[in-house]
């Protein structure tokens, strides 16, 4: 039998769901915001409910944002003649912290993966192509800015299924360009490792030893 109010199950309950969060941790969570004041617990309850509230995608790069385009995209410092594509916006982040890229993203919404039902067209590649088109045939042109894109920078995680959505990526740009230097980060990224786990050092080699794909 369960002796907690039915308010603090639930809580426990929802905490538990997030990602490596177990039941001692959300139980530990959970106590923890009951001994706080009703002002700070409300913030953070508020600050919640706005995350799907305020946020959106990039029109462009679909990196999260509060407008209708990221701070990155909207940079005009940018590089616009390399574009690095990732799986989510963590990795955006991750990279953006180790200070060592300085050109736009392309935010797939995360990896093929037939066993999760993931296929190429559950990701942003079609939005990935466009970018790289140009109307009447014209190639390696970014539609939104007109910039002629030189490199495409495959940084997807080094895992089997970021290893397999690489390799299809790579395909279909040569298809549509091929003269266009399709990249790799190179492997200073342990195999089955994340971006966002990653520390400055590895990521900053990672990009430096980037190779032809």
């Amino acid at each position: 039998m369960n002796i907690l109010p039915k308010s603090i199950q639930n809580l426990i309950h929802e905490l538990s769901k997030l990602p490596g969060i177990g039941e001692r941790t959300a139980s530990r969570l959970t106590f923890y915001l009951l001994s706080q004041p009703e002002s700070e617990v409300g913030g953070l309850g508020e600050a919640i409910q706005k995350l799907k509230i305020d946020l959106k995608n990039c029109q462009t790069c679909f990196n999260i944002t509060e407008s209708a385009e990221c701070i990155v995209c909207g940079d005009a410092r940018r590089d616009r003649e390399k574009i690095c594509v990732v799986e989510s916006p963590l990795d955006v982040i991750a990279l953006e912290r180790s200070g060592s890229f300085r050109g736009l993203y392309h935010v797939l919404g995360g990896a093929i993966s037939p066993i999760e039902g993931i296929g190429p067209d559950e990701l942003r590649i079609t939005e990935l192509l466009k970018r790289l088109s140009y109307p009447q045939g014209g190639l390696d042109k970014d539609a939104q800015s007109g910039t002629t894109v030189k490199e495409v920078i495959l940084a997807t995680n080094p895992t089997m299924e970021g290893e397999a959505t690489a390799m299809y990526l790579n395909k279909k740009i040569k298809k549509i360009s091929p003269e266009l230097k399709v990249t790799r980060i190179a492997r200073g990224l342990p195999v089955g490792g994340d971006l966002e786990y990653a520390d400055e050092v590895t990521l900053s080699r990672a990009l430096e030893g980037r190779k032809n794909y």
